[in-house]
């Protein structure tokens, strides 16, 4: 006769309160890290992110001003209006900040150039009311016609 045996299985999820995120550009010259926890994680569909990044939308997560922290390299700027300022690999183009005098304590960092984007996914899109006509939105975000409302 064969003994079967009762087995308890529990899964525990740690909250990990300040993750280190690390990134980089596709070439690898900038690395960067931030050990502050993410916010404010969105698609943004805004026409000079689009432009910025030669794409249809660019993820973001926005970290405090001080927290982010380039490690190797050095990043080109561009200011991209009066009020605001990108960075980016000035060897192979990567997005890496977008930076404005709006929210000064604040840095918005694209989630793909972190090492591992599914660390951070969005939680919504912004700026939805001048997306692309042929992007249609099915993945069940919330979807905001300009700005997120707090």
């Amino acid at each position: 006769m064969s003994r079967m045996r009762r087995v308890s299985v529990s899964i525990v999820t740690l909250r990990v309160e300040d993750p280190m995120l690390k990134g980089h550009c596709l070439c690898g010259a900038i690395q960067y890290e931030t050990a502050a926890a993410p916010t404010l994680e969105c698609i943004c569909h805004c026409t000079m992110c689009r432009r910025a990044a030669g794409s249809p939308m660019v993820g973001w997560f926005t970290v405090p001003r001080g927290t982010y922290r380039v490690l190797s390299g050095t990043p080109a700027r561009y200011k991209s209006s009066p009020h605001a300022a990108r960075t980016f690999c000035g060897t192979c183009g990567t997005p890496l900040t977008f930076e404005t005098t709006r929210f000064p304590d604040e840095t918005d960092v694209t989630i793909c150039s972190l090492a591992d984007p599914e660390q951070v996914p969005p939680r919504d899109h912004t700026r939805a009311a001048t997306k692309l006509s042929w992007v249609k939105l099915a993945d069940g975000l919330a979807v905001y016609p300009d700005q997120r409302t707090p």
